[in-house]
């Protein structure tokens, strides 16, 4: 975990406009800079960058934030990815702060920069000539191929270990499972071989981990995928991310499909918000991959086979629990979506999802056709080929709404339903790469670990945000402002991505500052007797009274920044804009302050807006 102090210092050195005139074109507009906000389509420029106070805000989308928050929001970086990549763009040595892995995970950046460089030049040699080959015979054209970085392992056993030895980069490419260990003698060899090379890359665009598919030889099996890793988890990846972020953001929402080739087949033909499951299921990771570009419904596309079929129930889990707006779009049988796509094109896929059904809806319609009127032995059969998804149901809103909805389709009864169907939830999974740690309160030479002093103290709103998301990570899903994205105070923020990352709470709070611990450990007082149903309405209203407060500080900007033209019989244009602002953050205000209901029957009495 990286110390409050590092972050804090990241966050004075980083020169924000710098950082955002990368991706938006800033003009200065007084003591501010202004520019049409990257995270929503606009004609007129409502997004500000405040270089005195480091941070950003959007009029339109109410998107805001420091340097860090831009970086996770716009290229849709964890939180502790962000401050690692800006840190070492402004020089704030992380590394002595850090444990063997942090360094552990750079080599393996690098060793896998080097094959993947190794891969792609090759492809677009004489002995890359049978792989483009077989891309021509999938439809693959080399403008796409060159912009997914695909890449060609030649059936030669030392070609990448001989290039990693030159550079001094073996051990690094033994850590990484490029290379292995020869059983006899001295050596090493290669892991890929007489394989088309498919990068798998991060938001950002940098290789972490390859696919491989075999091309030109009969042993071994079809597809090889690279092994879990300090820098490469399956579960928290989504392949063609780095390609699709932007559209993603755009349409507000990401087609899924399970293959690489149907994934860049569909970019090819237009449909560019199109991303694919790393050979693993669907996990909560993926979805917060999904959130961070933006995305408000997903599409799952689908062979029309029983296979396709299967594959529905085995996502529905997932996504029902974590409360996704899913549809399902199932492709004609004997198709999948490369095929589907050469053969009916972007019009034709579009009209595919036009059509996709809600995911409860194709559930409930595939496992029980005929519904109330079906026979007992198939509601018996139905609701065992129900329980794994009802197993990952949470308790609260989202597994009471969902027997009550089966309840509505089959005719018996909910509270009988969730007996039958009860089960315990799957254990939670340990992540690759997290051993033995440390003993707390020392470094990993067995140093005292130094505690540094808070910037500032927390507040106590974000502090209550914090407290319920770490009893319930679920919760965070429920955010429909992202405050999660915008926490003012570096120690929240990285308690809470340590906790939602896979880790326990009793880590996030170790890990966390004194003065940090102690504001959420009394956050997490006042939510005592607080939890299902109960939690979830409280939560809630913790996001709405900050998203309150977010709106009252942009009020008051505006009106800081008209006040000098009152009386004025001409208007600037901006001033203008700045009132038309002005008007949609009121009436914005106003359906917020709506949504604020009273608490359910024997809960606390509501927090008030700040």
């Amino acid at each position: 975990m990286i110390p409050e102090h590092k972050i804090q210092e990241v966050l004075e050195r980083v020169d924000l406009v710098g950082l955002v005139s990368r991706y938006v074109e800033l003009k200065k507009a007084g003591r501010e800079y202004k520019g049409r906000c990257p995270f929503h389509q606009e004609k007129t420029p409502s997004f500000y960058v405040v270089p005195e106070k480091r941070f950003y805000f959007c009029h339109g989308c109410r998107a805001s934030g420091d340097s860090v928050s831009f970086v996770q929001r716009y290229l849709g970086k964890t939180f502790i990815d962000a401050v690692r990549d800006l840190a070492r763009e402004v020089g704030v040595d992380l590394e002595a702060a850090q444990d063997p892995a942090a360094r552990e995970r750079q080599q393996l950046k690098e060793v896998t920069d080097q094959a993947a460089e190794h891969f792609r030049a090759l492809l677009w040699e004489e002995e890359g000539r049978r792989a483009r080959e077989y891309l021509a015979s999938r439809g693959i054209s080399d403008e796409t191929a060159k912009a997914f970085g695909l890449g060609w392992a030649p059936a030669a056993w030392t070609s990448l270990a001989d290039r990693l030895a030159k550079v001094g980069m073996l051990e690094w490419g033994l850590n990484a499972g490029l290379i292995s260990k020869r059983q006899k003698g001295d050596g090493y060899y290669d892991f890929f071989r007489s394989r088309l090379i498919i990068p798998i890359r991060a938001p950002e665009g940098r290789p972490i981990a390859f696919g491989a598919r075999l091309v030109d030889a009969e042993e071994g099996p079809k597809y090889l995928n690279s092994r879990e890793s300090r820098l490469y988890n399956k579960s928290d990846t989504l392949f063609g991310m780095d390609q699709a972020r932007d559209e993603i953001r755009r349409r507000k929402a990401a087609v899924l499909v399970e293959g690489y080739f149907d994934c860049i087949a569909l970019h090819q033909e237009g449909v560019k918000h199109t991303v694919a499951l790393c050979s693993t299921a669907l996990t909560p990771g993926h979805l917060k991959v999904l959130g961070r570009a933006e995305a408000r419904e997903l599409f799952l596309l689908l062979d029309g086979d029983q296979a396709g079929l299967n594959a529905v129930e085995r996502l529905a889990g997932p996504l029902l629990a974590a409360g996704a707006a899913a549809k399902v779009a199932l492709l004609p049988q004997g198709d999948d979506p490369d095929t589907f796509i050469r053969r009916e094109g972007s019009a034709g896929l579009e009209r595919l999802l036009t059509e996709a059904r809600p995911l409860t809806n194709h559930v409930f319609l595939t496992i029980l056709p005929n519904g109330k009127d079906a026979s007992f032995e198939e509601k018996m059969a139905a609701l065992e080929r129900l329980k794994p998804v009802s197993a990952q149901l949470p308790v609260g809103l989202v597994r009471s709404a969902f027997f009550s909805a089966l309840s509505a389709w089959c005719g018996l009864p909910a509270s009988e339903l969730e007996s039958t169907l009860r089960s315990k939830a799957p254990p939670p999974q340990v992540k690759p790469g997290q051993g033995a740690q440390p003993s707390r309160g020392t470094t990993p030479n067995g140093a005292p670990a130094p505690r540094q002093t808070p910037v500032k103290p927390p507040d106590a709103l974000e502090a209550l945000y914090v407290a319920a998301a770490l009893r319930e990570p679920r919760l965070v899903a429920r955010d429909a402002f992202r405050v999660h994205d915008e926490l003012s105070h570096p120690g929240l923020r990285l308690a809470l991505a340590h906790a939602t990352s896979g880790h326990g709470v009793e880590d996030a709070l170790f890990e966390a500052h004194d003065t940090v611990k102690r504001a959420i450990e009394a956050a997490g007082r006042q939510l005592s007797g607080q939890q299902g149903s109960a939690l979830e309405h409280y939560f809630l209203q913790i996001c709405r009274a900050i998203m309150l407060r977010r709106i009252k500080q942009q009020l008051e900007f505006i009106e800081r920044s008209t006040r000098q033209t009152a009386g004025a019989v001409d208007l600037s244009e901006e001033t203008k804009q700045l009132m038309a602002q002005r008007m949609e953050l009121l009436s914005l205000k106003k359906r917020v302050e709506e949504e604020i209901r009273p608490s359910p029957p024997g809960t606390k009495a509501p927090m008030q807006p700040v």
